[in-house]
């Protein structure tokens, strides 16, 4: 009974956003429809403030982006944002979606409905798109990702993904979310697998290069070679998982282009050869590394925590938390003071960063769309400033995923933005405070999503 509530309440959500948009700014016979928002503060995403802007939206799209000088496009709508902070919608580079659902996490999760309420998790939390990476398997994401593309969930986040992941025999397991990973053993094995890839219209490949601890039997140097080569034939980025310094010191020399996660530690060495292929990206992933030793969101849990996840899972997570054993968190703040002071040199050496949170993830209760805001925080915790993270978390991780459209506020661009009570740039978690958030020109029904969440939830739910 408890799941069919689950079900018909995020059915009633999904609706509406699908009723609400029907008759959108990209409708071919759509009225036009023009809006101007002004008095706000505006973070344009490239590093740029703008004081008392206004900013104006035309089916869909930015066409007038500078300060208010009081004058208007004939018919448009005003809408004050006087006291508030915009910025460009948040993207997510590095997600597994589809596979959390409660306490459960796993391929039978699945579905097309759990994968579209993901993305209204992602869409409330103001974050525009994200990437899911190396965990999809069957004919749907390529559906849903096409189906994102003709415009058909207007106020939903983009479902984007990197197909079915590249990896070793022992990264594979029906337990884990690379029960549906591609095994790859040989250069040819790679080469035709890369070819499959990009005959679905992928843009980056994902693999696995990491021995886990000595339990993993890692891809060979000229297996990833491969595999970079191909890809790069068909002008595809590959992203890998590696942590280990002497891999990413040889993933780099071989070419490749994403470092799905922060390196484990920084030398000289890697700097000098990041420097010198300044191609090479970062999206960190820092919420499992981190949370172990900080995590003051849980405990108690933050508002929009408890409008948005389960009593049970919340309760997990805090008795998961607060169970750690002092060894095993000293081991943890060790291992992060050491990837903060490794962020904090290639962050001055000029290395590109971008924003992954692995959100979804079989680490455990990674809270969809929250992750995001945690990531943020992190970031800035470990040593990059606010404006920095929200660049990378905008116009860095649009040029990562391929989205030309999105990532600032700029005319031309896709009209995804945030509406902020508060200024991120003098406190990152100021991102939490969303007072609206508009996707494709469409405002996010966040009530009616929260709603439903919560009903389906039951009567414990947002319960302090």
């Amino acid at each position: 009974m408890r799941h069919w509530k689950l079900f018909a309440a995020l059915a009633i959500a999904i609706g509406s956003i699908w009723f609400s948009g029907c008759a959108g700014p990209e409708s071919v016979n759509a009225p036009r429809s023009v809006t101007a928002y002004s008095g706000a503060r505006l973070l344009t995403g490239d590093g740029s403030v703008i004081e008392n802007a206004v900013f104006v939206v035309e089916n869909g799209r930015f066409t007038r982006v500078g300060r208010d000088d009081g004058t208007l496009p004939a018919g448009a709508t005003r809408i004050d944002l006087a006291g508030k902070t915009v910025i460009p919608a948040l993207l997510d580079a590095h997600s597994h979606i589809g596979y959390m659902k409660n306490l459960s996490s796993g391929p039978e999760n699945y579905t097309r409905e759990n994968i579209l309420d993901h993305m209204n998790r992602f869409a409330y939390f103001g974050v525009a798109a994200s990437m899911a990476m190396g965990t999809d398997f069957g004919e749907l994401p390529y559906q849903l990702r096409d189906e994102m593309a003709a415009r058909r969930y207007p106020a939903t986040a983009r479902f984007l993904t990197t197909g079915k992941g590249l990896a070793p025999i022992d990264e594979i397991r029906p337990d884990n979310m690379r029960h549906s990973a591609t095994l790859v053993t040989t250069p040819e094995d790679a080469r035709r697998e890369v070819r499959a890839l990009a005959a679905r219209n992928i843009k980056i490949v994902k693999t696995w290069v990491d021995s886990r601890g000595g339990s993993v039997r890692k891809l060979t140097p000229e297996v990833y070679t491969a595999i970079i080569d191909e890809a790069h034939k068909h002008n595809m980025k590959v992203a890998v998982h590696a942590t280990g310094l002497a891999d990413v010191k040889l993933l780099v020399r071989a070419g490749v282009d994403g470092l799905a996660h922060m390196v484990s530690d920084v030398d000289d060495e890697l700097l000098d050869l990041l420097k010198a292929h300044p191609n090479v990206y970062f999206t960190l992933c820092f919420g499992g590394p981190h949370r172990l030793v900080y995590a003051p969101w849980i405990d108690p849990p933050h508002p929009l925590i408890r409008e948005t996840v389960a009593p049970e899972q919340i309760e997990r997570l805090r008795k998961r938390l607060a169970g750690t054993k002092p060894d095993a968190r000293a081991r943890a703040q060790a291992a992060w003071d050491k990837m903060a002071r490794g962020l904090a040199r290639i962050n001055a050496a000029g290395i590109t960063i971008g924003v992954g949170t692995d959100g979804g993830g079989q680490t455990g209760d990674q809270f969809v769309g929250w992750t995001m805001h945690t990531e943020l925080e992190n970031m800035v915790a470990a040593g990059m400033t606010p404006g920095q993270v929200i660049v990378a978390a905008t116009r860095t991780s649009a040029r990562i995923m391929g989205l030309d459209d999105l990532g600032m506020v700029a005319p031309g661009k896709s009209a995804d933005f945030v509406v902020l009570d508060a200024n991120p740039l003098d406190d990152i978690t100021n991102t939490r405070r969303i007072n609206k958030v508009i996707l494709r020109g469409n405002e996010v029904p966040r009530a009616a999503l929260a709603a439903a969440w919560q009903a389906a939830m039951g009567p414990a739910a947002g319960a302090k």
